[in-house]
């Protein structure tokens, strides 16, 4: 198997070469000192993994997901995580360096934040190819 990171799951629908998989929370996540603020407790998610191999497959059966590399799961991390918090603080710092009022850089800040997560929406396709998953049967 990948030496990426993995996750089990159950299959709820094949379509073509598209296999979606439900993964559920981590029990790791249950020790995880952020877990209360990660936004991820508890939740499913959604993971689509376009494989060749989908005729091997079947809806309700476990599988294994995983990144192909470790490398796309830090650059995850990079673009969801670290660089919106650095344009939140470039920005609200940039801001009152200037003398912007304190509550009109916050709101700018956060306003350019939503602009990178729009244009992260935008390129998501792009982005998609990039990140890659693998299939295995449990």
């Amino acid at each position: 198997m990948s030496g990426g990171i993995q996750h089990k799951g159950i299959i709820t629908s094949i379509e073509g070469d598209v296999v979606r998989v439900v993964v559920a929370q981590q029990s790791a996540c249950e020790g995880c000192h952020a877990k209360g603020v990660c936004g991820e407790k508890g939740k499913e998610r959604i993971i689509d993994v376009e494989t060749r191999y989908a005729d091997n497959f079947n809806v309700g059966e476990r599988v294994i997901v995983s990144l192909v590399n470790k490398s796309m799961a830090f650059s995850s991390v990079i673009w969801g995580y670290a660089l919106p918090l650095l344009i939140l603080l470039v920005t609200l710092f940039s801001l009152t360096k200037l003398k912007v009022e304190d509550g009109m850089s916050a709101i700018l800040s956060i306003v350019a934040v939503a602009v990178y997560y729009v244009g992260l929406y935008i390129f998501r396709n792009k982005i998609k190819q990039k990140i890659q998953f693998t299939i295995f049967k449990e």
